[in-house]
């Protein structure tokens, strides 16, 4: 599922194609806003992407069963 997460004082949104479900990646906010500072997602590929949890503006989800198009797997 695509993922979009706007930061602040970032010209560009962060986007990653998550290997986690919508509610896991809801479970990981809400988890990173009791305590932690970074919440971190896996994309479908294994890489980590961390981002500072003060510092994030909005997340954006797309349809996890959407049409992809074009070259993949």
């Amino acid at each position: 599922m695509e993922v979009r997460i706007g930061v602040q004082h970032a010209p560009r949104e962060i986007t990653i194609d998550a290997a986690q479900s919508r509610d896991e990646v809801l479970a990981a906010v809400r988890a990173a806003t009791s305590g932690d500072e970074l919440l971190e997602l896996s994309d479908d590929r294994g890489r980590v992407v961390a981002i500072p949890i003060a510092r994030i503006a909005y997340i954006e989800f797309d349809a996890e069963d959407g049409r992809r198009v074009g070259f993949g797997e």
